[in-house]
């Protein structure tokens, strides 16, 4: 097949996705099952609708090859479990009453037993139950669930791969079950596994599956010579059965490093392989071992583990150089899109990614970051010096006494605003609409120091965009505007109250008249205790009263 040839026939494909719903429908179904207000008939049809829903995403956004048996109620190495027959010695009898509740059971523990141990699924935030392994487990295959899903996918009218947790992954994520010695190596029930899979692979393909996914992430981590063996052996024996369909055996989260040698000469069909990030060095080694000459690659260009856009010119340039690496090959995410994070549509636009073009950020609304433009200038003239624009009103009454409430409520948040301090020559300072503005008492700046001598700030340091206002030298660092708001003195020694001016906070003393408030009229000066309060670090500052 000629590069031309190759790249006409490349498709595309996912190893997985996501499977709660839009709105969270599995979760919502499951956790209803197990309060008893949901049947287990309406939980296995939500999940049998969610799965159409899927395929039939990915089919609209130019899948060739959907995943099918990815979908789980609770976690995929579990069902991995049930699948091999793997059941803990605890909870057989629960399973053999009812194999849903006993598989919520595993998952969940009951008032009797122990559930399975939860850690995470290699770097990723997801986390799965580890099997619990030992030298007299036994293996039994029990295929249904995957047999039942992939003809469902078929009967949709869908090209579906099945998807299997490998075997060498599933014996290195186990651990040894209780009673059993610490030293217990579950790999070495290896030889006691494989039947089980072929056993599994002859009932898929019978059942019409042409591929069957097995996922080996394992194999991306530093592994032994034993280990690595062991993958050998595994692969040759399973690339050797003749009632089986195509074997692509998968890898992601890294590079393959040594494994890719023993899984390229292993008698598999193709290979899938992570071009992403660190994994991008599965290009020289791939080149290395010579490629994979007659075998399928399926190339994770695509980062499955971010919501960002794709670098398209980078993933051709990538792909461009694979194709004269396999025979046949075909275009992917990284990993399965379940590690994608996920948000419901917004304004109508699917949140999802499609590898058959250029994923997309999950839509979310517009967030915008404040601008030093965007930042509060000097308060617009009073009402008294500005033109008329309408037939002029009565005249204000004069300002109540302390002791006279006033005759109405003063309008929220937009108090008559102080005047400004007079300048030295008696004229007072007009605002300037370009001019600093303090972000404590949101007051002009007067002349000739351009800053208000009744400002209750420390240093003439909080400058609009935290840098030094125009006119002012100093060696301090730069205030964040924000930090005014937290910076309230305990309740024993003064009370926080809000600015009638602006949204920052002032600190007066209970007890304080105009001319001695950190933010009193014209002319006054913050008083000692305001002013050291507020030099304060962060690290000796007294907290905050609530």
């Amino acid at each position: 097949m000629t590069t031309k040839s190759a790249a006409a026939a490349a498709r595309s494909t996912v190893y997985g996705y996501p499977r709660q719903g839009q709105g969270r429908e599995l979760k919502k179904a499951i956790e209803g099952y197990w309060k008893g207000r949901v049947t287990a008939d309406a939980l296995t049809a939500t999940a049998a609708e969610l799965r159409r829903s899927n395929w039939r995403e990915l089919a609209d956004a130019g899948i060739d090859e959907v995943p099918t048996g990815d979908f789980s109620y609770y976690d995929h190495v579990l069902d991995t479990t049930v699948l091999v027959g793997a059941i803990p010695e605890r909870h057989r009898a629960a399973v053999a009453a009812d194999a849903l509740d006993g598989y919520f059971a595993m998952a969940r523990g009951t008032q009797e037993v122990a559930p399975l141990e939860m850690t995470k699924w290699f770097d990723t935030n997801y986390h799965y139950l580890v099997p619990e392994l030992g030298p007299d487990t036994v293996f039994t295959a029990n295929p249904a669930k995957q047999t039942a899903e992939l003809t469902e996918a078929l009967e949709l009218g869908h090209t579906p791969r099945p998807v299997l947790v490998g075997p060498v992954t599933y014996l290195l994520l186990a651990k040894p079950a209780p009673g059993v010695a610490a030293d217990f190596d579950p790999l070495t029930l290896l030889d006691r596994l494989l039947p089980v899979y072929a056993e599994i692979l002859a009932a898929l393909k019978a059942a019409g599956a042409e591929w069957v996914q097995l996922d080996e992430p394992a194999l991306v981590q530093d592994r032994t010579p034993a280990e690595l063996n062991a993958a050998a052996r595994a692969y040759r024996e399973l690339g050797a059965l003749t009632d089986r369909p195509k074997l692509l055996v998968a890898s992601y989260f890294d590079r393959l490093g040594e494994a890719l040698s023993v899984l390229a000469k292993a008698p598999v069909d193709g290979l899938a392989l992570d071009f992403t990030e660190s994994a991008a060095a599965n290009l020289d080694d791939l080149a290395a071992v010579g490629g994979l000459p007659g075998k399928r690659l399926v190339a994770g260009v695509v980062n499955g583990r971010n919501i960002w856009v794709n670098n398209l010119e980078k993933s051709l340039s990538t792909l461009g150089t694979l194709l004269g690496l396999a025979d046949r090959v075909d275009v992917a995410a990284s990993s399965s899109l379940l590690h994608v994070p996920w948000t419901p549509p917004w304004n109508g636009t699917s949140t999802r990614r499609s590898c058959a073009g250029s994923p997309s950020p999950a839509r979310r609304p517009p967030r915008s970051s404040p601008s030093p433009r965007d930042w509060p200038r000097a308060p617009p003239p009073s009402r008294a010096n500005s033109p008329p624009t309408a037939p002029p009103s009565p005249p204000a009454p004069p300002p109540p006494s302390p002791a006279t409430p006033p005759s109405a409520p003063a309008p929220k948040r937009s108090p008559t605003p102080t005047p400004a301090a007079p300048s030295p020559t008696g004229s007072a300072p007009s605002p300037s609409a370009n001019a600093w503005v303090c972000p404590s008492c949101r007051r002009p700046p007067s002349a000739p120091s351009r800053r208000p001598t009744n400002c209750a700030s420390p240093a003439p340091t909080c400058g609009p965009d935290g840098s030094t206002p125009p006119g002012t030298r100093t060696a301090s660092a730069p205030r964040s505007p924000r930090s005014s708001r937290s910076r309230r003195r305990p309740a024993s020694t003064s009370s926080s109250t809000a600015s009638p001016s602006a949204t920052t906070w002032c600190s007066t003393s209970p007890n304080s008249s105009p001319a001695t408030s950190p933010c009193g009229t014209a002319g006054s000066s913050p008083t000692a205790p305001a002013m050291s309060a507020r030099r304060s670090s962060p690290g000796t500052s007294p907290a905050p009263s609530r």
